[in-house]
C-alpha cells in the first residue's frame, strides 16, 4: 500500500530507506507498507518522493557511517 503525505501533513522527521537521509517536517513524501498489514506502524517505511520512483533502478545500499572505509 502507498500513500502521498502532503507537506502541511508531515509533521514528523522520518529516514528514507532510499537514500538514507532525514525526510523533515513540513516536506511531502511516500509512505508505504505491505498490503497484509492492517495498520502496524512499525512496517511503514517514509520515502522521498524522488527517491520511492528511483527504487527500482537503485543498486541495494549498504548503510556505513560517516567515517567508515569504502572498499570496491
Amino acid at each position: 500500500m502507498v500513500r502521498n503525505i502532503f507537506g502541511g501533513a508531515a509533521a514528523k522527521t522520518y529516514r528514507c530507506p532510499g537514500c538514507v537521509q532525514e525526510i523533515r517536517p513540513g516536506v511531502a513524501h511516500v509512505v508505504a507498507w505491505p498490503a497484509d498489514d492492517f495498520g502496524d506502524a512499525a512496517d511503514r517505511r517514509h520515502w522521498h518522493t524522488g527517491c520511492w520512483r528511483a527504487r527500482d533502478r537503485r543498486a541495494p545500499g549498504v548503510e556505513r557511517s560517516r567515517n567508515a572505509p569504502r572498499y570496491g
